[in-house]
């Protein structure tokens, strides 16, 4: 990948991507409580200061698109953006959640530095337009059903509508039944439609609706694929951890385990200071 080519940057107060240094977008699947939020920001902020990465937390209030309806969506939009807001405060840290309709747009905003269109709505109009609107940097999951090359449409409704920033992340594509696969040189293509590209691991390792009434996942193929993407050349890493994900009230099949966080992104850095 050539990195010195022009990349449409995505400013925060401290930071910008992309930069020379790997970002790190990493929290638990939901915001399950603050405690929990707690424990995980204070070891992935260790974890990335140590490693000199620039670190984004992440947890989403709601969990809109659940494989049956008995499952568990999270705290919900008021609460989950005290505790989100509580998290910034405390640790100093940009706050990124994902939003799932266009009168969230605003109200999220108040708080997230970036904003996170799920992939299954990445091609909703008015969802970009009212992202865009908010003055805030857009980052969009390319869906499962996208190719790398049809991102380029995201990226230019996220222009025409004024968005200040976007970026493109890869979160595994559709392959036959309950399996997904990543196409590797699908990064370079979608970093070539001039905006910053995140590699999302954990989301990558499902198997969408593979358990029956929730998704399956191989979380041993983590590491990897991680190594892959950093090997080809990604702006930003994004990854779900729980202490204990057996127990997590979502993704428990492939939120990696927060005690090895660290061993993570070692491989990471490692491999994508190698190209």
């Amino acid at each position: 990948m050539d990195r010195s080519r022009q990349i449409k940057s995505i400013h925060f107060s401290d930071f910008s991507i992309p930069n020379n240094r790997l970002v790190v977008i990493a929290g638990p699947c939901a915001a399950e409580s603050l405690d929990l939020c707690r424990t995980v920001a204070e070891v992935a902020l260790r974890e990335c200061a140590s490693r000199n990465l620039p670190y984004i937390f992440k947890a989403s209030f709601d969990k809109a698109n659940r494989s049956s309806g008995g499952t568990s969506r999270g705290p919900g939009i008021h609460e989950g953006l005290e505790i989100l807001a509580k998290i910034k405060a405390e640790f100093q840290v940009p706050i990124t959640t994902d939003i799932h309709l266009p009168d969230q747009a605003a109200i999220v905003a108040e708080v997230a530095d970036l904003l996170q269109i799920p992939a299954f709505l990445c091609r909703q109009s008015d969802l970009l337009e009212a992202c865009a609107k908010t003055s805030k940097p857009v980052n969009v999951k390319k869906g499962q059903f996208l190719s790398p090359q049809d991102a380029k449409n995201i990226v230019s409704k996220l222009e025409e509508f004024g968005a200040t920033g976007a970026m493109l992340t890869e979160r595994g594509t559709t392959f036959g039944y309950n399996t997904l696969i990543v196409d590797m040189p699908g990064l370079e293509i979608m970093r070539s439609h001039g905006v910053p590209v995140c590699f999302d691991a954990t989301h990558s390792a499902q198997r969408p609706g593979g358990m029956g009434q929730s998704s399956g996942g191989v979380r041993e193929s983590i590491p990897a694929m991680v190594r892959a993407a950093c090997a080809v050349g990604i702006d930003a890493l994004f990854v779900e951890t729980h202490p204990d994900p057996k127990s997590a009230l979502s993704d428990k099949e492939t939120q990696w385990q927060l005690d090895q966080f660290g061993v993570l992104l070692s491989q990471a850095v490692t491999f994508r200071n190698e190209i």
